[in-house]
């Protein structure tokens, strides 16, 4: 490939390689031109993984559509954790043409990254739907039962109705459409991603709004979760009230025996 080392650099960008592959490029004898070689070789080889992710993240929904499934919901929830704040679960339900090109766990994305994905899914999924339980509901029932409601309020959002779920390695009572847990869901299966997602951006929304009615708590930095500013704002203010009395930071701090908080 005949060129500057900038003009052979934009050329493999736009991925157009010379007459002999990437060989010919080896043999050149300026240095910046094989360090361009092992630079486009490292992309394509990174690009081969993800679309391998990507396929591999279709197992489950392929499976299911093999048994004749037509909507198959995926549901995942955020907000266990946090001292504050209620805890928010989501149900998507993808069509089979589904760009899926950077979907994945929630956690693995930055806010950019989710947010983009977001407003993906939104736009091209058959059914989005959110359930949300508040911090009383919480502390009177617990955070495993609150988790449960929040899935079925979600799941009653949906339209169609699923005929099968796939869950983040929970099975959900109360609920009569088949469910398979998956372990580690939102790393395996495309659906369960775009739920996480979805939950997780619909609860920090409205962690941030409650940032700004609380400020001296931080809660736009945090979320809600024990980190060590938020312990001490709650040393220094006492709960605010979104706080969860029945989890134990927030129960030592006003003499209550929290049960069933974690």
């Amino acid at each position: 490939m005949k060129g500057t080392v900038r003009e052979i650099a934009e050329r493999l960008e736009r991925g157009e390689l010379p007459d002999g592959g990437l060989d010919i490029l080896k043999q050149d004898p300026r240095a910046g031109v094989r360090r361009l070689v092992q630079v486009y070789q490292r992309r394509e080889e990174r690009q081969r993984e993800e679309e391998r992710r990507i396929r591999q993240m279709w197992q489950f929904e392929r499976t299911y559509r093999g048994r004749g499934c037509r909507f198959i919901a995926g549901l995942d929830e955020a907000g266990r954790g946090p001292l504050a704040g209620p805890v928010v679960a989501a149900a998507v339900i993808l069509p089979e043409d589904f760009d899926a090109t950077g979907l994945n766990d929630s956690k693995k994305l930055t806010v950019e990254e989710r947010l983009t994905l977001r407003r993906r899914i939104q736009e091209k999924a058959l059914s989005v739907a959110v359930g949300m339980v508040d911090h009383h509901y919480i502390d009177k029932h617990n955070i495993l039962q609150a988790t449960y409601e929040a899935m079925r309020r979600a799941l009653a959002g949906l339209d169609p109705v699923p005929d099968q779920l796939l869950t983040d390695a929970v099975r959900i009572p109360g609920v009569s459409i088949p469910q398979e847990p998956i372990v580690k869901g939102d790393a395996l299966s495309h659906s369960i991603a775009a739920a996480s997602i979805v939950a997780k951006t619909e609860r920090d929304a409205w962690m941030l709004r409650e940032g700004a009615r609380y400020p001296e708590y931080g809660f736009e930095r945090h979320m809600g979760y024990g980190t060590p500013d938020h312990l001490t704002a709650l040393d220094r203010w006492g709960p605010c009230p979104i706080h969860r009395r029945s989890f134990a930071p927030v129960g030592e701090r006003i003499g209550v025996k929290p049960e069933g908080g974690r």
